[in-house]
């Protein structure tokens, strides 16, 4: 899968309560997190990203608490990947399950400036500056976690599958 987008950097260790604090947690309605996304950074930090841009994050990005508001909020943005240097475990987990591409491409991603147009390759495992003209090879999606983002997510993966086998 290709995404194409203006990249918006952050730094490091950007936590869960900067992606969305604690007070917009009583909804997961994607719109409404989504609408709030980075609150925690930067009050209006949305209003900057369109659809299809591509968040870059520096190292461990996603840190924090394990819940899953956190990538629920950026796919509410608009944002459909995250490359990032790394990410903390339980968010690269959860980011996965609720349907988020991530990326990590370690310090390479000091190769890409904030407004950067990039196009990331998930199936070839390539990430194009379209701004400067560098590649930067990563590694692809592994089939098992494309078979979930494919379905939208976990849940619906899970459903796809006890549908499959006619178990529901």
């Amino acid at each position: 899968m290709k995404y194409t987008g203006k990249a918006h950097t952050v730094g490091a260790n950007i936590d869960t309560d900067a992606i969305i604090p604690a007070r917009f947690l009583v909804t997961t309605d994607e719109a409404q997190l989504g609408a709030n996304c980075m609150e925690g950074l930067e009050a209006g930090w949305v209003r900057r990203v369109s659809p299809g841009d591509v968040l870059v994050a520096g190292p461990n990005f996603g840190c924090g608490s394990s819940r899953e508001h956190a990538p629920i909020a950026i796919k509410g943005a608009g944002i459909p990947v995250v490359v990032a240097h790394s990410f903390a475990r339980i968010f690269y987990r959860n980011g996965f399950n609720m349907g988020l591409v991530l990326v990590e491409i370690g310090d390479a991603v000091e190769r890409i400036a904030d407004g950067h147009e990039i196009e990331v390759d998930t199936d070839a495992g390539v990430i194009r500056n379209l701004t400067t003209g560098e590649e930067i090879v990563c590694r692809p999606v592994p089939p098992s976690m494309q078979e979930i983002l494919d379905a939208g997510g976990l849940v619906d993966y899970v459903r796809r599958r006890l549908e499959a086998e006619g178990r529901v």
